[in-house]
């Protein structure tokens, strides 16, 4: 079954969305005018959980962090092409099974690399 779409198709879908957006920055004007605006030092304080601010914000943090939350996103986004790949196992085929294992063997190759280098020990 061949079916064209034209562009009128999509007006409706076009309509929600100038709709949506109109609301949210409706929304947005409105309740900034009509909102209070009182200001005092109490209440343009910073204020985290509850703890009392204490030093400065720009104080140096270790990249062993930030090398550690890179690690985490990309492992962790293996899983985005594993999900698929598992529910389309048998209509990919062997084909599709080689594909995974050589993903697979890359993404722990570089496992295996980033634990030689001692990334995730921590001192």
């Amino acid at each position: 079954m061949n079916t064209t779409y034209l562009p009128s198709d999509y007006l409706p879908i076009f309509i929600q969305l100038v709709l949506a957006l109109g609301f949210i920055v409706g929304s947005m004007i409105v309740s900034h005018n009509i909102g209070p605006k009182r200001h005092s030092e109490k209440k343009d304080d910073p204020f985290e959980c509850g703890i009392p601010v204490k030093g400065d914000a720009r104080t140096p943090i270790s990249i062993k962090y930030f090398l550690i939350a890179i690690l985490f996103v990309l492992f962790d986004v293996e899983v985005i092409f594993l999900y698929p790949w598992a529910v389309n196992f048998k209509g990919l085929g062997m084909e599709g099974f080689i594909e995974m294992i050589l993903f697979m063997g890359l993404l722990l190759a570089g496992f295996y690399y980033i634990l030689r280098k001692g990334v995730l020990k921590w001192e």
